[in-house]
């Protein structure tokens, strides 16, 4: 049985007080007490009102008031002067002669219109202002990691140059941050508005939705529709991304700029000097990720990824489960946000370390042998994929993951030749500060630098070092002067290029014996993974 309190929300109201409702005007199509029913005659004389019992009511359109002709409802609208009109009106009045109709047709009119906007605005413009938004957010989030990494790559140029520099970098931190500043002011505003605007039409929507149900005329009739006002988004202006640029020119000259703003240093030749022989317990390192400027992930000839310090010393184990030492990790690297990723070969997919267990990061085509994996400035993740195509042929690809999306496949150089030799064995890539991929071919005995777009810039073959064996490159790396290390194995060194691919020099004096991982520390160090299981760590630069 219903409460008392539940059947007081079920009665229906009077329209002019709380009573509840008795009787109903059909004319006006309000609901109204006994008491009210005269009150309500009397402010509205010059109409004709039915008052019914409230449950013998009629639901239908109310016509508003002539204001020209009391006592008399508009129930015509006169099409040359769009505006309600009565009987009296088109007989005698104002309007006589004009072509009129049914107020109701110009009524369902007015609400098809409304109804036609209101699926235009839900199905169509706000879908793409929230795709705007969305773009909007994701240009923040990469704006802001990008000066983020600005601010790292100058943070490690720092501790690379000489003390008297200082006042360099603090001049590009600064400029780096009044340009993120600026940036993200110009989408911080474009973003505000976007969402401003939606606001709006998501109220303009619950307006018409509401003029949907009404049956009142002159609120139906005073519609103005927003579709034009919304169709076009409003203009966006791209933000200026500046770049942190640094150039080497062997012996005479060291530069970095970032905008309009450039400072020199000059960069003396000087012999490498070994800093530290590791051992570890591989036969042969294969890999090699600096952690800050002190440990490194590495890995080697069984199923462990284990981290160390520069004194040898275990400091953590990720232990791969493999059959009789088989299926292991295939390549190791580190995340933007310092997570240690690998290539699980057993199910063939890359998988990401995080709080000491091991989970899937990313799920690979089937029929794809995943072999090398890096990780770009962008948070991109670059995977060497090899599979046999038709004609029983290896063929080669550089896969670049955004997320789990693949977004670029570098193969070919657009004529449809390989990029890369299809061959058995794996690539070794690194990025550079140019967006460069440079790999280390060595199916093909040299190294291969495409662009952002996998247009293939240079090719650089080993000859200028002179070496007495043929050149067998296999670990590379770059550092923060956009130099280019290539590990070297036959020749048991290093060859140092610019970003341009010039030979600068070899790294041939550090007792190096056939050398595979390579990766730079923040002091800018070069850690060497070597097939006798040890690790050389290197000082190769020396500014003034």
């Amino acid at each position: 049985m219903a409460t008392s309190d539940s059947w007081a929300q079920d009665v229906i109201t009077c329209n002019l007080c709380d009573k509840p409702t008795q009787q109903f005007c059909n004319s006006c199509q309000v609901s109204l007490c006994e008491t009210c029913v005269k009150s309500h005659k009397d402010q509205f004389k010059s109409l004709i009102h039915e008052i019914v019992p409230f449950l013998d009511r009629k639901i239908q359109l109310v016509c508003p008031e002539c204001q020209l002709h009391p006592g008399q409802r508009c129930e015509a609208n006169c099409l040359q002067c769009s505006e309600p009109v009565c009987f009296k009106c088109v007989i005698s009045g104002p309007h006589k002669g004009h072509e009129v109709e049914e107020l109701t047709k110009t009524h369902e009119y007015i609400k098809q219109k409304i109804e036609k906007d209101t699926v235009e605005i839900k199905a169509k413009i706000i879908p793409e202002y929230q795709r705007k938004n969305a773009e909007i957010e994701n240009s923040m989030s990469k704006t802001k990691s990008q000066f983020d990494q600005i601010k790292t790559e100058s943070e490690k140029l720092r501790k690379l140059w000489h003390q008297e520099v200082d006042s360099i970098f603090d001049k590009i931190d600064s400029l780096s941050q009044s340009h993120r500043e600026e940036n993200l002011n110009v989408l911080q505003s474009y973003h505000t508005k976007i969402r401003k605007l939606i606001s709006e039409m998501n109220e303009t929507v619950k307006q018409n939705e509401k003029l949907l149900k009404s049956i009142k005329l002159s609120e139906v009739r005073n519609y103005q529709s927003k579709v034009k006002e919304y169709e076009d988004l409003p203009e966006y202006l791209d933000s200026h991304m500046p770049t942190l640029v640094s150039k080497v020119d062997q012996g005479k000259e060291l530069s970095i700029e970032i905008g309009d703003f450039r400072a020199i240093l000059k960069q003396l030749k000087d012999k490498a000097r070994l800093i530290a022989t590791i051992p570890t317990d591989y036969k042969n390192v294969f890999d090699v990720a600096c952690v800050g400027d002190s440990e490194a992930w590495i890995r080697g000839n069984n199923s462990n990824i284990t981290r160390i310090d520069i004194h040898g010393t275990l400091k953590d184990t990720v232990s791969i489960i493999g059959l009789l030492g088989l299926y292991g990790p295939n390549g190791i690297a580190f995340t933007r946000e310092g997570e240690l990723i690998f290539i699980d070969s057993k199910s063939q997919t890359v998988k990401i370390v995080r709080h000491g267990r091991s989970e899937t990061l990313i799920t690979t085509p089937q029929k794809r042998e995943l072999c090398r994996l890096h990780c770009t400035r962008s948070g991109d993740i670059l995977i060497h994929m090899r599979n046999i195509d038709m004609n029983l042929k290896f063929v080669n690809k550089i896969i670049r993951y955004q997320g789990q999306r693949i977004k670029q496949e570098i193969y070919n150089d657009g004529q449809g030749n390989p990029i890369f030799t299809d061959k058995f064995s794996s690539l070794f890539m690194s990025e550079n500060n140019n967006g460069d991929i440079c790999v280390s071919d060595t199916n093909a005995h040299n190294v291969v630098v495409v662009d952002k777009t996998g247009r293939v810039r240079f090719r650089y073959d080993g000859r200028p070092a002179r070496r007495k064996e043929a050149f067998g490159p296999i670990g590379i790396v770059t550092d923060t002067l956009s130099q280019i290390i290539v590990a070297d194995y036959n020749n048991n060194c290093l060859h140092i290029l610019d970003q341009d691919g010039q030979f600068l020099r070899c790294v041939d004096d550090c007792g190096l014996e056939n050398p595979h991982g390579l990766s730079v520390d923040n002091e800018g160090r070069l850690w060497v993974g070597c097939e006798t299981g040890n690790i050389k760590v290197i000082q190769y630069l020396k500014i003034k």
